[in-house]
Formats: structure tokens, C-alpha cells, sequence
């Protein structure tokens, strides 16, 4: 029986937050191999921080390429976000990972799946210019008309940031969308 009240976070001692302090530092920083030891001595591959960032979320977005690989093919889940909603991919189309967003969308992460503000990874890369990223998730079925909460969508995203590359990219691409959908 414990002496803490019921619903109470459980206390941890001060080994064991070392050892979580290491763990999340280890995804932060990229320590592959450290983090496949971890792993194989049972650590769950789903872990998250205090603010809700899993080891993949950080890992992906500091831009850890083998350590996002390992994470995974070790089982975890590329559509867990964060407490403010933010997914793995959406932290790659903001830091322009495109490689890692690419292992993000082969291990199941949807390619329009946002957080409570509805914001995709499709309107991250085109607010910030991220062509390449346009691009890759158009191409694994992103939606260009998906709008946040707010009601703006990609190109209205672009618009809003200055980022004229990629506000002409989507523009061309509704441009070919409508003259593909007209009769003759």
C-alpha cells in the first residue's frame, strides 16, 4: 500500500531520473548505439519526456537519421505527438529532414495527420520554403486543400510566411489539378 494519494504522480529517485535524463539525451544527441543497448535491455521505444516528446520525436527532429531508423524498426510509433499536438513529421518538414521524413512516411506516419490546430506537415514545409518536402508529400498523398483550425491551408500558409517558392509550387500544382479536372 503507498502513502501517496490516490491519482498521484509516483515518485521516482534520483537514480532513475538520472537514467531518463541519459535516455532523452541520448535521442537528442544521436547516440545510436547507446540507444540500441537501451532498447535491448527492455527501455519501451515509446517513452516520452515530461512534455511529451517520444525518443522518435526527438531523435527526428534534431535530425538523427540511424538513431530514427533504429527507433523505428524497434516498434515505435511515428504518430505519437507531443503535448502541443506536434508530430515527428511536422518536427522534420520544420527542420527540412527529408530523409528523415521520408523513413517517418515508409514506417507508417500519416502523411496528414496534424494536432489540434490542424496544422499538417504539408503546410510546415510550405510555410518554410521547404520545396523538396512539398514535394515528397504531395507525392505520399498529402492533401493541398487540408486547412487548419484557423481555416488556411498550404499555399495560404506560404503566403502568410513570405515563402514564395513553395506558395508558387502549390499554386502550379492547383493550377494542373484544375486542368486536369476540366471536360475536353
Amino acid at each position: 500500500m503507498s502513502n501517496e494519494p490516490s491519482g498521484a504522480e509516483p515518485a521516482f529517485d534520483d537514480e532513475t531520473l538520472r537514467l531518463a535524463a541519459m535516455v532523452f539525451q541520448a535521442a537528442r544527441s544521436g547516440e545510436t548505439a547507446r540507444m540500441a543497448d537501451f532498447l535491448d535491455r527492455g527501455l519501451p521505444p515509446n517513452l516520452r519526456n515530461e512534455k511529451g516528446d517520444s525518443l522518435l520525436m526527438l531523435a527526428s527532429y534534431h535530425g538523427h537519421q540511424a538513431l530514427t531508423r533504429l527507433l523505428l524498426e524497434s516498434g515505435a510509433d511515428p504518430n505519437i505527438s507531443n503535448d502541443k499536438g506536434q508530430t515527428p513529421l511536422a518536427g522534420a518538414a520544420f527542420k527540412g529532414e527529408t530523409e528523415i521524413a521520408r523513413l517517418l512516411l515508409d514506417h507508417g506516419a500519416a502523411v496528414d495527420g496534424a494536432g489540434p490546430d490542424g496544422r499538417t506537415a504539408l503546410m510546415m514545409a510550405a510555410m518554410f520554403n521547404r520545396t523538396e518536402l512539398v514535394d515528397l508529400f504531395l507525392e505520399r498523398g498529402a492533401d493541398p486543400d487540408a486547412r487548419a483550425a484557423d481555416g488556411v491551408d498550404a499555399r495560404g500558409a506560404a503566403a502568410a510566411m513570405g515563402a514564395q517558392e513553395t506558395g508558387a509550387q502549390l499554386d502550379r500544382i492547383a493550377e494542373e489539378r484544375r486542368e486536369k479536372a476540366q471536360p475536353g
